[in-house]
């Protein structure tokens, strides 16, 4: 990897010829290695197996009722997960192809082609998981109790059998996967190629999406405007496809909550994510309920900072004016974060510094490559791999920090094996919103005059706001949304109506909602995904925020009790985890925590005004 770079910071470009591209050579040679299609056979044939071994066994009705013992269910798991990590690692490497190769056809084709040979495998494999779930309690507790082995995979079952009263017959589930490829995966893919697709014309050449939104934290207000300009005709230009994707998927959704009989939009969520309705809702009326001494309050300052009356929805994350616009290259983000990471555990700087070491992260931001960022767990006999857009701005390092957490996460948990590495969304958010924390401080430390603090502090609240308020208004915007769709087809003014309802409940009258910004919910790919996944971001901000303030109490022996946090993976709920440092999100008190950090760095940059 070479360091060497061209900056051109005056015509908002950033060029550095040391942004590293991924390798994907880890899992296949190529899209074309003969050893996908063998897997791909092996993993029918493990499968097709599986099912004639298994199928019926474990029933209250099954052959082995009564005979079978812990260790049958041991053996059954164990071949479970080897199928299922091979079939991870075969779709992992076709979603990755394709996150950087969108508008590809032969590569659109592959992935399309594994998305359909996964899903048909797998169909052999649904009755195990609804079979768990016809086991009695009391065999499965004499099970546990007959097998020191099968204890293992307890968190992992436990899990599974959260889902229990909203399980259909075995036909229904398997007819549900097996369309699930002329589906919902159809119509995400559908979205993705279409924001992929996209051209904006601005400052005399073709932009992708990207990097029009990089243009929204310009240190230059008419850059700014162009942006939001060009990002507003590049969507209404596709709302009718965008109108289209939203609506059938949020109808998709519902009916398949009917069926399952899930009492309201938000519960599948919830249960997938192991945590209480009650504790959401608790999050997110804390949230709301501190608008006005967050987003409502900080963002009437920064209009003062900058000079203007009123903020334009497009001037929410610009720089304050006393901010460096110097742009960082890789070497140096890759040491900032290193550094931070090294200063609080050595263990996490040694697997953080993997990633930059070996091929395991795409950084340029290009035509065809998704928007956004995000650290792929993939399965554990490989690795987590990091995609970026990487435009050389602090909050770019900011992002590198955030998903270099999620990828020090998912290889401290792979250590628990493929059905016990994954963890809930809101678990996983935290390890990436600590690292933020970790790398903002450490900048922080480093900062000689007060012009400068404020402005890496106001950096920092506005990233906070926009991971805490932002995520909540995201969160309102999806609850009425559903709930509206459920009563028939939306237009694309009326989905533009509740943006921009949520978004002014969010940022309060400091900001102005131009109509330019009605379309902005499209290009919100969380929505189209995973609905819900937002409010995960506030869930982990808060927690880390709590979590960041024992840590700074010099809590006995903090580092190592997070390093075991990590390892977990899947095997502890949030509560187990929060334990060992004294904290429970149960807590009505715990969230306004969490929310204070915010309010006194707001308090402390009005000093420093």
């Amino acid at each position: 990897m070479t360091t060497s770079q061209t900056q051109k910071s005056n015509q908002n470009t950033f060029v550095d010829e040391s942004l590293p591209r991924w390798d994907l050579t880890d899992f296949y040679d190529s899209i074309k290695d003969p050893k996908i299609q063998e897997d791909l056979a092996h993993a029918m044939s493990l499968a097709k197996n599986f099912c004639q071994s298994y199928e019926k066994k474990f029933t209250p009705n099954g052959s082995l009722t009564g005979s079978w013992k812990g260790e049958d269910l041991y053996k059954a798991l164990q071949e479970y997960e080897n199928i299922d990590e091979l079939l991870g690692k075969l779709i992992s490497y076709g979603y990755l192809s394709f996150a950087t190769n969108v508008n590809n056809p032969p590569v659109l084709q592959f992935f399309q082609m594994i998305q359909e040979q996964v899903t048909n495998i797998s169909s052999n494999l649904i009755f195990f998981t609804l079979e768990l779930n016809q086991i009695e309690d009391e065999a499965l507790k004499k099970a546990y109790q007959d097998s020191a082995d099968l204890t293992k995979y307890s968190p992992w079952v436990d899990n599974i059998r959260l889902f229990r009263p909203h399980q259909l017959s075995a036909d229904l589930e398997k007819l549900l996967h097996e369309k699930s490829v002329t589906g919902r995966s159809a119509w995400i893919r559908l979205f993705e190629e279409t924001l992929a697709g996209m051209k904006f014309s601005l400052m005399n050449k073709e932009m992708t999406l990207a990097e029009v939104l990089n243009l929204l934290s310009n240190k230059d207000a008419g850059a700014r405007q162009s942006a939001a300009q060009a990002l507003s005709e590049g969507l209404t230009r596709n709302a009718s496809i965008l109108t289209l994707v939203t609506n059938t998927l949020a109808k998709d959704k519902e009916i398949e909550d009917n069926w399952r009989q899930y009492p309201h939009p938000v519960a599948a969520r919830n249960l997938s994510n192991q945590v209480e309705d009650e504790v959401i809702e608790a999050l997110a009326s804390a949230v709301k309920g501190s608008y006005s001494r967050l987003s409502h309050r900080y963002y009437a300052l920064k209009a003062k900072w900058l000079g203007l009356k009123k903020l334009e929805y497009w001037d929410r994350n610009a720089p304050l004016p006393e901010a460096e616009d110097n742009l960082i290259p890789w070497k140096d983000a890759q040491d900032i974060v290193l550094n931070a990471y090294q200063n609080f555990h050595p263990e996490m700087a040694q697997i953080g510094r993997k990633f930059f070491d070996q091929p395991w992260i795409d950084a340029p931001s290009q035509s065809g490559k998704e928007s956004g960022a995000f650290s792929h767990p993939t399965v554990p006999n490989v690795h987590p791999y990091i995609l970026l857009n990487y435009h050389g701005k602090l909050r770019d390092v900011m992002t590198l920090a955030h998903e270099l957490g999620h990828g020090i996460h998912q290889v401290l948990a792979a250590k628990q094996g493929f059905l016990l590495s994954a963890t809930p969304l809101t678990i996983a958010e935290t390890a990436s919103v600590f690292g933020e924390m970790l790398t903002f401080k450490a900048l922080l430390a480093k900062t000689t005059t007060p012009l400068q603090k404020r402005s890496l502090l106001a950096s920092k609240v506005d990233d906070m706001i926009n991971t805490v308020v932002r995520q909540i208004a995201f969160f309102e915007f999806e609850r009425t949304l559903h709930q509206k769709r459920r009563t028939g087809e939306l237009t694309t003014d009326d989905i533009g109506a509740i943006w921009i309802e949520t978004q002014k409940e969010a940022l309060g009258d400091a900001v102005n909602l131009d109509p330019l910004v009605r379309p902005y919910w499209g290009y919100i790919s969380h929505f189209i995904h995973a609905p819900f996944y937002v409010y995960a971001y506030a869930f982990g901000d808060c927690l880390v925020n709590s979590l960041y303030s024992v840590y700074e109490s010099q809590y006995p022996n903090f580092s190592n009790l997070y390093i075991d946090l990590l390892k977990a993976g899947g095997t502890k709920r949030y509560g187990e985890l929060l334990e060992p440092f004294g904290l429970n999100a149960k807590d009505p008190a715990f969230w306004q925590k969490g929310l204070n950090v915010i309010s006194a760095l707001i308090d402390e940059l009005e000093q420093l005004s």
